[in-house]
């Protein structure tokens, strides 16, 4: 880390009233991230900590931007679920509002879900719990007019997700481009929950009792069937990156849907599966041909694997989860 690096982070510790002058620190940069500078900080007598910058413009190939006050919705959202329930939030131990910084508590000793699948460690009890938990936090926030004030983050959430993920990969697939349009529409005027906007297994640990989840600068107060659907997305293209996992890929897949779909309690769980369903193949076709595109897939084959099927359930309109992890059952043995 350069000096002035570490002098800027000196600054924000000492306003966030977590380092006192003259006092010293050490801090190294944390890999892995697109959207922030991401520290882990320790100073003598406090306990460790991960400090967070938002980034005005993120690290992608693409040009993508996104003001960095989302960083106000991120430590919201991270507080109000700690409220809802503590075990689902880091502790947020400080904030520096001018400068797009806070920290929270580092976890020490939590494997990271993503790591976990990649090495063939799925627990598809840990999965049902997620979904359990993530329904929780949505029925908490659903119909509540303060909190859909608090986070009316519309802006924000069409720049990091709605433009950057679907409307981008609806310009290079103009045959489909209407339908995906009018998922857009209908994601950006809903108003039932609190989205977090980033539920995926590189942003998850796996805690003592059930997840622990990161990443909230996306949050926004919307249609909740996007965290849901941008989750078990990740379980379906993790299937084509580690097809020996794949049995169980799709077992978490299962598991985390019926839990969060038992756990709706706002609307009929039919209509929410019937939304969650059509806007997962428009995630898949995302997660090829978005602005941020998965990393772990750099195949041609892989690729054209997930672009093909994700085109199929769009021309189809297929509107039962359970039917897309059948039918991509099925692609996978036919590969």
């Amino acid at each position: 880390m350069e000096a002035t690096e570490k002098e800027a982070l000196g600054r924000s510790l000492a306003a966030m009233g977590l380092l006192a002058p003259g006092s010293g620190f050490s801090a190294a940069a944390l890999t892995g991230g697109v959207s922030c500078d991401v520290y882990k900080v320790e100073i003598p007598g406090r306990p460790v900590m991960v400090v967070k910058r938002a980034l005005p413009k993120l690290r992608v190939t693409a040009d993508w931007r996104a003001a960095p006050e989302r960083s106000i919705a991120e430590v919201a959202w991270l507080r109000l679920a700690a409220r809802i329930d503590p075990a689902t939030a880091p502790e947020i131990l400080g904030e520096d509002q001018a400068h797009h910084m806070f920290a929270m508590r580092f976890l020490e000793g939590l494997p990271l879900w993503k790591a976990e699948l990649a090495a063939g460690r799925v627990d598809v009890a840990f999965a049902a719990v997620t979904g359990t938990k993530l329904a929780c936090l949505h029925a908490a926030t659903a119909g509540n007019a303060a909190i859909a004030r608090a986070f009316d983050n519309g802006a924000q959430f069409h720049d990091l997700r709605l433009d950057a993920y679907l409307l981008f990969s609806a310009a290079r697939h103009p045959d489909i481009a209407p339908k995906i349009r009018a998922v857009v529409e209908g994601i950006a005027a809903a108003r039932i929950a609190l989205m977090q906007g980033d539920i995926s297994p590189k942003n998850i640990l796996c805690g003592p009792v059930g997840p622990v989840f990161l990443d909230a600068e996306t949050a926004c107060y919307g249609d909740p069937v996007f965290d849901l659907a941008f989750c078990i997305n990740h379980l379906l293209l993790k299937c084509v990156w580690h097809p020996e996992h794949r049995a169980k890929y799709l077992d978490s897949f299962l598991a985390l849907k019926n839990a969060w779909l038992d756990g709706v309690a706002w609307e009929p769980r039919e209509k929410a599966e019937k939304r969650a369903a059509v806007l997962l193949a428009m995630l898949l076709l995302a997660r090829i041909d978005g602005k941020s595109p998965v990393e772990y897939l750099t195949g041609g084959d892989d690729r054209a694997f997930v672009r093909a099927a994700a085109r199929d359930f769009i021309q189809t309109g297929e509107e039962s989860l359970d039917a897309i992890a059948g039918a991509w059952r099925r692609k996978l043995d036919r590969r």
